[in-house]
């Protein structure tokens, strides 16, 4: 009997579906399936890869609205960020194949040499229930336009998008070229496992761990975006309101559920009073609720295991000490109501661990060399923002982040990586050396 993976609105309970899961046992037939697709694929010119992902990515337009619903049932953001997501994912893709393209062009080094990126074989993508289909996307179309086969394993948290793209995407592509498998980690490990040449990965520190083991064995390569614990310090000579807006959305973007929120903030206590005014005042505005309610940009939490993990953090943060200027520890599942903290320090959770809710943690300095301290003091390092005046440049450059957003948030624009340092990354993606990893490098001499 073929085993489920039952999926729930995060909002009410509400089975939406079911996706069957792949068996443990038949991964290796799935990526000798893969192999088999991409050594065709291969053989087609570069060009003609990208015209036929372009014209896959045109099949998810005329269902928009549709998988914009579906994402917000299955993962609980509301409609107008769904459709966001779905958006960049359909129209983005044939983009980003383009962009790929003339990354992983072959270049003149000298009269007799040439640089060539080639295909590693398969690519095994395993996307996080955030954002279920932009960070797939990231990872998948770069790998394809190398002329890779992808195996696809989504969060079990959001299989059913995940499988509504896919079978869309089918419509274009080559058989067995992109396969998508369903389960937790047990299918997880079997795929790390199994006969794949790259493993690339948005997740958790802990999940990262255990598949940096077990790639070990084969000497996989990889590319890995753990999370992070982004601080933000805002000086005396800050535009306090700006600074506060940003903040907010910041750390209050997708319910908190996003690895560049901004987890902990350093204020200046000579404006630090001021900017825990606006900073509540912005924060008492937002409306929680289910995703198809008028209004609404806080939604559910994804489930009950991350909201009591919220809640310790701010349990905790009470506990030591901590002011809470909105909310509390007093929350009901699945909402975590808007919550601002002061005073956050050292020894409390929230500032050691990634709290991934709706949360903002502020607390003081009296000098800017504590700040820098506080921020750096992390084992993560996937963004850092500054806000100030004249030396906020000269304060962000001793920050210790693969992403740093100077009066601004991070990530930068156009085709900037998307880049961690310290245990937040492993290799990175985005921009031409990011599409490169999903390359073989050759250097051929004539």
């Amino acid at each position: 009997m073929t085993r489920t993976l039952a999926s729930h609105d995060p909002a009410t309970g509400e089975l939406i579906g079911e996706v069957p899961v792949t068996s443990a046992a038949a991964m290796k037939d799935v990526v000798a399936r893969a192999h088999a697709a991409g050594k065709e694929w291969r053989r087609k010119p570069m060009a003609e890869r990208v015209q036929i992902l372009e014209k896959a990515y045109a099949q998810l337009e005329p269902e928009l609205d549709d998988l914009a619903e579906l994402l917000s049932r299955e993962m609980g953001k509301d409609i107008r960020r769904s459709s966001g997501e779905v958006s960049g994912a359909a129209y983005g893709g044939g983009y980003l194949a383009k962009e790929a393209m003339a990354a992983l062009q072959s270049t003149r080094t000298s009269r007799d040499t040439v640089v060539e990126y080639r295909p590693l074989g398969v690519v095994a993508v395993i996307s996080p229930w955030n954002y279920p289909l932009a960070m797939a996307n990231n990872l998948m179309v770069p790998a394809l336009v190398a002329g890779n086969a992808v195996v696809f394993k989504p969060s079990e948290e959001t299989p059913l998008i995940a499988q509504a793209m896919v079978d869309l995407l089918h419509r274009e592509l080559p058989d067995n070229l992109l396969q998508i498998v369903h389960g937790d980690g047990e299918q997880g490990q079997a795929l790390v496992e199994s006969d794949v040449n790259l493993i690339a990965f948005t997740g958790s520190q802990a999940t990262g761990r255990k598949i940096m083991a077990a790639a070990a064995g084969g000497l996989k390569r990889l590319v890995m975006e753990l999370g992070g614990n982004d601080p933000m310090i805002v000086m005396h000579d800050a535009n306090l309101e700006a600074a506060a807006r940003f903040a907010v959305a910041s750390s209050f973007e997708n319910a908190g559920q996003m690895c560049i929120s901004t987890e902990r903030i350093y204020v200046d206590e000579r404006v630090a009073d001021q900017f825990e005014q606006y900073v509540t005042q912005l924060a008492g505005s937002y409306e929680v609720g289910s995703w198809d309610q008028p209004g609404v940009n806080i939604g559910p939490i994804i489930n009950a295991r991350q909201h009591e993990a919220i809640v310790d953090h701010v349990r905790d943060a009470e506990e030591k000490g901590a002011r809470v200027l909105l909310g509390g520890s007093r929350q009901t599942a699945p909402y975590i109501q808007p919550t601002v903290i002061a005073d956050m320090t050292p020894e409390m959770l929230m500032e050691k661990q990634e709290t991934f809710g709706p949360v903002v943690a502020m607390s003081k300095y009296s000098a800017i060399e504590e700040a820098i301290d506080r921020a750096n003091d992390s084992i993560y390092g996937l963004g850092a923002v500054v806000f100030g005046g004249e030396q906020a440049g000269a304060v962000a450059d001793q920050l210790e982040a693969g992403m740093i957003g100077v009066n601004q948030g991070v990530g930068g624009s156009g085709n900037a990586p998307w880049v961690g340092a310290k245990q937040s990354g492993f290799g990175f993606h985005g921009s031409p050396e990011g599409h490169r990893q999903f390359a073989q490098i050759r250097v051929v001499s004539r």
